[in-house]
């Protein structure tokens, strides 16, 4: 995959595209094999081959994949959150003046 300047070719599914923007050149590429590889797997594994339904099915595929690590790390921030709270006050606890 080759890159210009301003701009950056990909292909996703045997299309190419031609993207600008400011992402990293190698981030894109990688985006890009990401896709191309959930869009594959998929067609193989439905023998789909229309790009339009594959492509559908790829985003509903890495859009649960997303909600389902976005819930775990909200979890995982929650828990972190209450630990902090807990030990917060163990440590007031502990570090306030005997009267």
């Amino acid at each position: 995959m080759s890159n210009s300047a301003d701009s950056i070719r990909i292909v996703i599914y045997g299309q190419e595209y031609n993207i600008k923007g400011s992402l990293n050149s190698e981030y894109l590429e990688e985006l890009a094999r990401y896709v191309d590889g959930k869009m594959h797997s998929i067609a193989t594994r439905s023998g789909n081959v229309d790009s339009l339904r594959v492509a559908v099915l790829a985003a509903l595929n890495i859009a649960d994949e997303y909600h389902q690590m976005k819930s775990r790390y909200e979890a995982t921030t929650r828990q972190v959150e209450e630990k902090v709270v807990e030990y917060s006050e163990v440590l007031d606890r502990l570090l306030k003046p005997a009267v």
